[in-house]
Formats: structure tokens, sequence, C-alpha cells
């Protein structure tokens, strides 16, 4: 009993003190090299997958047996010819010596020429991203926005007609096709009901009315199965973190519901659903080929696709190399707001 009391009685140092001071710096600089290290480490394998993939991509197209006597001669090419062409585009080297070279070039932001008009590669995406880059973020926005409302909303009236009803919408949306909605949206809202146009693209720098009424329908058709991963992720992991023990002596404390959803709940259920939409980027990528084909849009999938019609490599694989790049920096970005909304994962770091 007497010790007790006299630990009790001990004194408490103060926060002021230099013992509290150097505890917070001995914090901060824990904090700092978490930080630093899940950099190193992310750093390292966002490195190895560049280089894997783009390995893997200029492979794609050395064994291809594609030459580009073919786009810039046509049939009436020689062997000679061949041969000069052949050189001109350095392919008379070793692979091994040509990857390198294309691989430096990468570093420095060369993606190559065009085997069918000698333009550069990256000239001619970058007059087409703006495009892709519009329709496929505004899809990523309806995305995030109208998921995150139906899974929060879905978890909150678990249980309810309403909840039954998302799921049941989610479950049909995610069927259906991109371009089976595309030419839906098409018929509904540019032949039946004309509200916008069907085919084409005006830079927001001219018109943003306009820009907006062309993207919209693409966007929408892009935008269903991210709303239906999200809103479904998110509603699983809401009602999962309903669950927890820190949600119960969350209530017994006397919290709201509405700090206890923002606060607690929803920072420890939205990991499933930031970990899908990490994984919609590729599928946007790829889906805009189909979408831009149909609404008439000139933009980087049909460039890709076009260039992969005519063999011309250099187009493939500037256009794989810039896909790689998207999202290894979005799953970046991804990796970073996860480990920010679990502290176990920060800390372990």
């Amino acid at each position: 009993m007497v010790s007790v009391l006299q630990s009790a009685a001990s004194p408490v140092t103060p926060i002021g003190t230099p013992t509290a001071r150097s505890g917070g710096a001995a914090r901060a600089y824990h904090e700092v090299a978490g930080v630093l290290g899940w950099l190193g480490r992310t750093g390292a394998v966002v490195g190895t997958v560049f280089l894997f993939a783009t390995a893997v991509t200029f492979a794609l197209g050395a064994v291809s047996g594609l030459s580009p006597a073919g786009l810039v001669l046509g049939d009436a090419a020689t062997t000679a010819d061949v041969a000069r062409v052949n050189a001109q585009f350095g392919l008379d080297r070793p692979v091994v010596v040509q990857y390198l070279d294309w691989l430096a070039g990468l570093l420095h932001g060369d993606l190559g020429v065009s085997w069918f008009n000698g333009i550069g590669v990256g000239e001619q995406i970058a007059q087409r991203f703006e495009i892709s880059a519009s329709v496929a973020g505004l899809a990523l926005l309806i995305g995030v926005v109208l998921g995150t409302a139906l899974g929060v909303l879905a978890a909150v009236y678990h249980g309810t007609w309403f909840d039954r009803a998302v799921t049941v919408v989610c479950t049909v949306i995610s069927t259906l096709p991109a371009f089976v909605v595309a030419i839906g949206l098409i018929v509904a809202f540019s032949i039946l009901i004309p509200l916008v146009p069907s085919a084409g693209y005006v830079s927001p720098s001219v018109s943003v009315g306009r820009w907006l009424a062309l993207i919209i329908l693409p966007s929408i058709a892009l935008s269903l199965d991210a709303v239906s991963e999200i809103a479904r992720q998110l509603r699983g992991g809401l009602v999962a973190a309903q669950q927890e023990n820190y949600v119960l002596g969350a209530i017994v404390r006397g919290l709201s519901r509405r700090r206890i959803l923002i606060v607690h709940v929803l920072r420890n259920g939205v990991g499933p659903a930031v970990t899908v939409l990490g994984m919609k980027v590729p599928m946007l990528l790829g889906g805009a080929v189909v979408t831009e084909s149909i609404f008439g849009m000139a933009g980087f999938g049909r460039f890709a696709a076009d260039g992969a019609l005519r063999g011309d490599v250099p187009v493939v694989q500037g256009a794989l190399v810039v896909a790689i790049v998207l999202v290894l920096a979005f799953n970046l970005v991804v990796n970073a707001v996860l480990v920010r909304l679990r502290p176990a994962a920060r800390r372990g770091t």
C-alpha cells in the first residue's frame, strides 16, 4: 500500500520539460525514419516493376518480326531497301544494344519515332493525351463521388431496402460492358432525346460547355464499373468496421453517430475501396480505346490501337510505357493514402 501511495504521489513530468521534449523529438525522428524507409522500399519496388515492364514491352516489339520497311516502302521494297530502312531506324544492331539505347531515351523523355510518319511518339501522345485525360478523369471523378455516396449510404442503412437496392444496382451495372453502355447512352441522349452531341471533341480552352457536353457520355460509360466496385467495397468495409470494439467504445463515450462514422468508421473501413480504386486506372485506360472509337475521339487509346493495327512498333511501345508510368504513379498515390489511413501500417514501416 505504501509503495502504491508513493507512486501515486510521485511528481508527473510536465510536458514542457527536457524529458518530454526529447521523447517528442524521438517520436518525430522515428516517424521521419519510417516515412523515408517506406519511400525507399516503395521506390525500389516501383523501379524494379518499371524495368521489368519496359523490358517485356521492348521484347514484344523485338520478337514481333515487324519492320519499318513495310510502312515506309510498301510491298515493292527490295532486300537492299529493307536493310537500308532497318539501318536508318537502328534495327541492324544487337537487340541488347537497341534496348539499352531505347531505355536511355525513355529516361530522358524520348519515346522514339513513329515508323508510319516519322514524327516523335511523345509529341503525338501529348497532342492526344488531353482527350483521354478529360474522359478518364471525369469518369474517375464520377466513380469516386457516386460510388462513395452509395457505399456510405448503404452502410449507414445496412439491412434496409435501400441497402439491398444498392447491392442489386451495383451488381447489374458491373456486368454491363462499357461499349454497350456507350451505345445505349448515344441512343438515349443523342438520338431519342438530343441533349448532347454523340461524337467529337473540343478543348476546354475553346469552350468549356461544349467540352463538357462531348465528354459526359463517354465518361459515364467508363465510370459505371468504378461506381459499382467502389460502392460495394466501401459498403463492405464500413459494415465490418461498424462491428469493431472501438465503435462500441465510442458509442459508450456518448459520441454522435456522425462523428463515429467520419472519424472512426470511415477512416478504418475505406481501405478496400481505395485499393480497388488503384486497380481501376488500367481498366479506364483500356476502356478508353473502345469508348474513344465509339464517340469519334482521337485520343490516347485510339492512337495506340491504330498504331497496333498498322504494325507501328514504336507507337505501341511508347503508349505502353506511358500507361505503365500512369498506373505505377497512381498506385503509388493509393499506397501512400493507405499508409496514412492505417496507423498500424505506418508504425510497421
